[in-house]
């Protein structure tokens, strides 16, 4: 006969193997399920992801692309791409892979598509006159984009790695790399997010990629000066905002005032903000003026990195250099259009241009401004100082000189 010690006994035992057999239930889902492993079998996200565990697939000879016979900026791709994937319920950031160049595909929902959760870099790799490939300054990139990501609330990472998945990636498609002194392979990295939710909120997944492609001079008939619109009511970046950011959200509302720009046969725009009408930025790029200061000095001005205006790669190298040859003064503050316009009055306007990495430096010949045209001299000196820095920087990106910003790929 049982007793009732041994019927307790029995439940007891009866209790603990449902119990033990719930929880081999529950693990062995937990190893195949992404979510719940992500929760329960992760306890800190992957932070960044590695070069190390970079994974490459190489396209198949049916997959290789012909070679353009003309080079078109952003219209043609190379064989192959760099995508990174992170996601919070598989514990952050993933291996890297390098795959046969393809379409991304996204949930109608993601948050890229609704809420421009997206940020870019762009950047350059040259072939040297020696034929070494190089990256010019590709840190720089790497601190820029991170910066962005913060700002986007999207996973930042460790740039290193990225700059050495980056270099793997053009020596895969090295031979894209054109072999001219005026030209250069773009590259273009990208991070979204792709959580497929239509909430208001961070995303927990995002992609990262980054996609090649040469491109030719960025003056296809010859360095020419461009010319200006300014005009007050358009306002690119405000304080508090992200215009120091290179998100494309911050390049899409823009191209409408290029087309007013356009019809008025003028080629950028510069962008104007505040009561004083200070000049931040001309079309993409920086702007610097070479003017005769008060104390008849010559110097560089730029505007300063206070929100407003994107900290460009080209522009830092820039007043590095400046201050290097200590030639003349360099100064970053404000510049304003009465400014502009009492130092033409003053014939101590020497040059505007812009500054950035598609064309290096760009001349500004003309602003047009309440209604009429301020002719600047830019190209009315024999050795203009603009063409000093595209010669400087130029020389250093196709290996005529040697220096530490250019970064071999090896």
């Amino acid at each position: 006969m049982r007793t009732k010690q041994s019927t307790t006994l029995v439940m007891v035992g009866f209790v603990s193997i449902r119990r033990l057999l719930l929880q081999r239930k529950f693990f062995s889902s937990a190893l195949f399920n992404p979510s719940i492993r992500g929760r329960w079998l992760s306890t800190k996200l992957n932070t960044t992801f590695k070069y190390s565990d970079l994974e490459v697939q190489l396209a198949t000879p049916e997959q290789l692309k012909p070679k353009p016979d003309e080079l078109v900026f952003g219209k043609h791709f190379t064989d192959h791409m760099l995508q990174i994937s992170h996601s919070k319920s598989m514990g952050g950031w993933q291996h890297p892979q390098i795959v046969p160049f393809q379409n991304i595909s996204l949930h109608p929902a993601a948050k890229v598509l609704h809420y421009a959760f997206e940020l870019f870099e762009g950047m350059k790799a040259y072939r040297g006159v020696d034929g070494k490939i190089r990256l010019f300054r590709p840190d720089r990139n790497m601190e820029r984009m991170n910066r962005s990501a913060v700002a986007a609330v999207l996973p930042t990472f460790d740039g290193d790695e990225l700059i050495q998945c980056i270099s793997r990636l053009v020596e895969i498609d090295q031979e894209w790399v054109p072999h001219s002194e005026s030209s250069s392979l773009y590259i273009r990295p990208t991070l979204i997010g792709t959580d497929p939710t239509l909430g208001v909120g961070p995303t927990d997944s995002a992609l990262l990629f980054v996609v090649l492609c040469p491109v030719g001079p960025y003056f296809a008939s010859g360095f020419k000066p461009v010319s200006l619109l300014a005009d007050a009511k358009y306002v690119r970046a405000w304080p508090g905002g992200v215009g120091d950011c290179k998100m494309g959200s911050n390049y899409a509302p823009t191209i409408r005032v290029q087309e007013v720009a356009l019809k008025k046969d003028l080629q950028q725009v510069v962008w104007l903000y505040g009561s004083d009408h200070q000049l931040t930025e001309v079309g993409t790029m920086n702007i610097f003026a070479f003017i005769i200061n008060d104390d008849g000095e010559q110097e560089l001005i730029t505007p300063p990195l206070n929100g407003l205006i994107l900290p460009g790669v080209t522009r830092l190298s820039i007043l590095e250099l400046a201050r290097e040859w200590k030639e003349f003064k360099v100064t970053e503050r404000p510049i304003t259009m009465a400014e502009v316009e009492k130092l033409l009055s003053e014939k101590r306007l020497l040059e505007i241009f812009g500054a950035g990495t598609a064309c290096i430096v760009a001349p500004v010949s003309s602003i047009y401004f309440e209604g009429k045209t301020l002719t600047i001299p830019t190209m009315d000196h024999e050795l203009p100082v603009h063409q000093k820095f595209l010669k400087s920087l130029s020389d250093i990106q196709y290996g005529r000189v040697e220096h530490h910003w250019a970064i071999l790929v090896e």
